[in-house]
């Protein structure tokens, strides 16, 4: 398959008219799969409504039939098609959050999308995302848009063009390059249809920000227990993970650099995903940094990047310092222990 690659800029007027979001929203018409950009990282964007077009997706990315994708609309007019209701708590959050990296769960109504996109359950994820280019080519589309990450299932999820052809070209029709996403990580999931809603992903919108305009938000107990089953069925699987062995390391800079020490004296390439602070006080065959522990905002952007560059220098194996789990450093320590498979080694 030849895959259609556009560059846009996302500051230009009117991006609805310009014909690379009319080409791809044409593509998207009929069943084709499309890559786009958001705020938080690249969606693999495909007709919501289509059983033929949500199935490439799922081929596309290797994905697992049983983990659901989030449904990214442009206008709260696609949602009222979509959801049976929106709670007095989601109208809340809409107005504050969307457009937004927050996804929230609702009851679904029978045969509003394509019951693979949300994996035969009676709810369906929805979210509204803060970039011009989607919104655009949403609305230039006139469809809910069912996106995942625009990634090979596993892989660090990507957060420029490149990254996605990486992974995708010649499996699917589109990628629109709108230059690197912003947030970096993906959105906040909340699931709205309990009385106390629940954080099924930390994301882009962070737990102390949702309490502040609706007070109590608990935590899906598999967050915190690898051994719990999540209330959401993808969480169960490996995600956002480098090609080599990951291993991240609770403990100061002279214990992790002993571990290095033992692999490098075996012979092994190492890398160390440090904190900027640490970036020079390292010694690895490759140490990258994100960012510091004083700019979590920073390590988030630039997470899956650095987790791909390890990809692209052929390490063999990769140490990780751990972030505090304040605001957004909780998703970034959830996409991290994803990434390294719960494996983490702690300084006695």
């Amino acid at each position: 398959m030849e895959t259609k690659y556009w560059t846009v800029d996302k500051t230009v007027d009117n991006l609805q008219s310009y014909p690379q979001i009319k080409q791809a929203a044409h593509m998207l018409i009929d069943n084709e799969v499309v890559a786009f950009p958001t705020e938080t990282v690249y969606g693999l964007g495909a007709n919501a409504k289509s059983n033929e077009a949500v199935k490439k997706i799922y081929e596309a990315k290797g994905r697992p039939g049983d983990n659901p994708l989030i449904v990214h609309i442009a206008s709260i007019e696609q949602l009222k098609e979509i959801v049976q209701s929106v709670s007095d708590t989601s109208k809340k959050l809409m107005d504050v959050f969307w457009p937004g990296p927050l996804t929230l769960i609702f009851k679904r109504k029978q045969g509003a999308v394509s019951e693979i996109v949300t994996a035969g359950l009676e709810t369906v994820a929805i979210r509204m995302p803060d970039h011009p280019i989607a919104l655009s080519l949403i609305a230039e589309a006139g469809l809910p848009i069912a996106a995942p990450s625009a990634n090979t299932s596993g892989r660090p999820s990507p957060t420029t063009a490149s990254h996605v052809a990486d992974d995708l070209s010649g499996k699917i029709s589109g990628i629109l390059d709108g230059g690197p996403t912003g947030v970096g990580l993906e959105s906040t999931v909340l699931d709205c249809t309990e009385d106390i809603p629940v954080i099924l992903r930390p994301g882009g919108v962070t737990k102390e920000q949702l309490q502040e305009v609706i007070g109590e938000v608990g935590f899906d107990a598999a967050l915190k227990n690898s051994t719990a089953a999540p209330k959401s069925p993808g969480m169960k699987y490996t995600h956002y993970a480098p090609r080599s062995p990951f291993i991240l390391v609770n403990g100061d800079p002279v214990f992790l650099q002993e571990l290095v020490d033992e692999k490098l004296a075996h012979g092994l390439k190492v890398g160390i995903f440090a904190a900027k602070e640490h970036e020079n006080v390292f010694r690895a065959s490759h140490v990258l940094s994100p960012g510091g522990f004083d700019d979590l905002d920073s390590v988030a952007a630039g997470l899956y990047d650095t987790l791909r560059r390890f990809d692209d220098l052929g390490v063999d194996i990769i140490f990780g310092e751990v972030y505090p789990e304040n605001g957004i450093g909780q998703a970034i320590m959830n996409r991290l222990m994803k990434a390294a498979g719960n494996h983490i080694i702690n300084q006695e």
